[in-house]
């Protein structure tokens, strides 16, 4: 769960695009426009605090108290590849580093002029001023904050900082998916993916980024993408955990993260992932080992998908391509498809929806719809 939080917590959450910081002619990071696109975001969360109407008393108490937010990104791998530098990688990482900390360190900047201005959150706010300063000093020593640069401690001790929690990495799966960029901090799953009609016949898709480059660069196909255009599958475990865990250093709630792990991947070895994690700083994790349900949306072979006597795909090396299952026959009008309980599953059209584990889940073949968190 990539935001903790107190009984009766809220928290409104926004998130960067970051494919939008890349200079597309110098392929690097403009970190002058990432910290002004941050400062806007914290003031802009801090103000939605006071212009929620909250409906519970326990929830506005809390909310008004710690004042929560949670900015986070969306667009990670665009910006790499913009960047031509591969997710994974020490150099990406290295970016990846400096992008976070530029973000961390602005937000927390960002902050500490607002309680200047309006006060610092009252949950660090004492009776007297010897209590508010123990408060400070407690705050400032927690493990996070010891990691953060002198000045910003320094800063909180004499100024106070206006928001409790700044910063999170949400999965963004429908705003990224609508701008048309990667989602979260995740990598592209695929690059290629073939789209299901109720006609049963299948629509060759690229992604947005992919039809940029070939458009730039008309001697290049989708066969022979460089090698910055790695997707999920085709990095190790292993990389994907160290991605988080560089991330997880700037960030002061959590991360949604999906490590994903090929066909035949062992216990012992999901174990050790999750020990990677665990040394590495993460606060959670989850590694999806591809195949272990009986039904999954996103496969990397036509075979796999349940439409395959209506489209068969031709082998191609390292083609980066994925099925979805967007839409499957309807048989009976009548009835209510969608991702909530009680609902009939949108892609077996088999299984109601229920409830399993804190997720909304089909009965049939376990599509995991809606997280109910």
């Amino acid at each position: 769960m990539e935001q903790p939080l107190a009984p009766y917590s809220v928290c409104n959450l926004a998130a960067i695009n970051l494919a939008n910081v890349a200079n597309k002619q110098t392929k690097t990071v403009d970190f002058n426009k990432l910290k002004e696109i941050v400062e806007v975001g914290v003031k802009m969360q801090d103000n939605v605090i006071d212009a929620t109407p909250y409906f519970l008393e326990e929830n506005k108490k809390q909310a008004l108290g710690e004042r929560r937010v949670g900015l986070g990104i969306m667009g990670l791998h665009d910006l790499l590849i913009y960047c031509e530098t591969v997710y994974g990688s020490n150099e990406g990482n290295e970016l990846i580093d400096k992008v976070f900390e530029t973000i961390a360190t602005t937000a927390y900047r960002t902050s500490i002029e607002l309680a200047k201005e309006k006060g610092s959150f009252p949950f660090l706010v004492g009776k007297t001023e010897e209590e508010t300063t123990k408060l400070r000093l407690k705050f400032i020593n927690t493990g996070f904050m010891k990691k953060m640069p002198e000045d910003i401690r320094q800063d909180i001790l004499k100024y106070g900082i206006r928001n409790s929690h700044l910063l999170t990495v949400a999965p963004t799966g429908s705003t990224g998916t609508l701008i048309g960029v990667s989602t979260g901090l995740e990598p592209y799953f695929a690059f290629q993916y073939f789209r299901s009609g109720r006609l049963g016949k299948f629509i060759e898709v690229n992604a947005p980024i992919v039809d940029e480059y070939l458009k730039n660069n008309l001697d290049k196909s989708i066969e022979t993408l460089p090698e910055w255009f790695v997707s999920a599958m085709e990095l190790s475990p292993e990389a994907h955990a160290d991605v988080q865990c560089v991330i997880q250093r700037w960030i002061d709630s959590s991360i949604s993260k999906t490590v994903n792990a090929p066909k035949g991947y062992a216990v012992e070895q999901v174990q050790a992932v999750y020990e990677r994690l665990y040394k590495g700083g993460a606060k959670g994790g989850t590694v999806y080992v591809d195949g272990s349900r009986d039904a999954q949306v996103l496969s990397l072979t036509a075979e796999e998908n349940y439409l395959q006597e209506e489209f068969q795909l031709e082998d191609k090396e390292n083609v980066h391509v994925a099925i979805i299952e967007t839409i499957a026959p309807l048989e009976d009008t009548s009835i209510t498809i969608g991702s909530e309980v009680g609902n009939v599953c949108p892609i077996c059209r088999k299984g109601s929806v229920k409830e399993i584990g804190g997720c909304n889940t089909c009965s049939n073949c376990n599509a995991q719809l809606k997280c109910g968190l």
